[in-house]
């Protein structure tokens, strides 16, 4: 009995792993939101963030988990980004280190700015953590759009990646 129990959860935990690696999320265009949040940490999140405000696709941008050494002169000349636009587009938070951090920082970002749409955009392998997370973390009534900047993650960037998502889920479901 205890070798099925253990064979079904070794096949549960595979199956799932096997979902998470093959059907990362996916980059998105033709959506257009109030805001764009983006956690630092990839290579292209930041890049993808400006481009969809280049775009028009949303008013303003939320970078979060900014190193506090960072200055915004500093930031804006890092990605050609004008002042004008960072005056009335882009803020800062300083204030995470972590993906949690990030969601917290980012809610209440959101919440202060009145924002009824966001787009989240991070690395596809980080995706799933970041959205969760940040859902948690969400004022009610708060649309969220994916737009996962592709990559080529190591497997042991998706082992990783997949054991903290199931850590996040099982914390999640014990702290309710």
């Amino acid at each position: 009995m205890i070798g099925r129990l253990i064979a079904a959860f070794l096949l549960v935990w595979a199956l799932g792993f096997g979902w998470f690696a093959v059907a990362l999320p996916q980059p998105v265009d033709d959506v257009r939101t109030d805001a764009v949040v983006v956690p630092t940490g990839g290579g292209g999140r930041i890049q993808r963030g400006l481009e969809v405000l280049e775009q028009g696709r949303a008013e303003r941008m939320f970078v979060t988990g900014v190193d506090r050494e960072v200055r915004a002169e500093e930031f804006a000349a890092e990605f050609g980004v004008s002042d004008a636009r960072m005056e009335c587009c882009v803020t800062l938070g300083y204030a995470a280190v972590d993906t949690r951090g990030n969601a917290a920082e980012a809610a209440k970002w959101v919440e202060s700015n009145d924002v009824e749409s966001i787009r989240l955009v991070t690395t596809d392998w980080h995706m799933r953590r970041a959205h969760l997370d940040l859902g948690r973390e969400l004022p009610g009534g708060v649309t969220m759009v994916e737009d996962a900047v592709a990559s080529e993650p190591s497997l042991y960037i998706l082992f990783l990646e997949y054991h903290k998502l199931l850590a996040d889920y099982a914390g999640g479901i014990i702290l309710r």
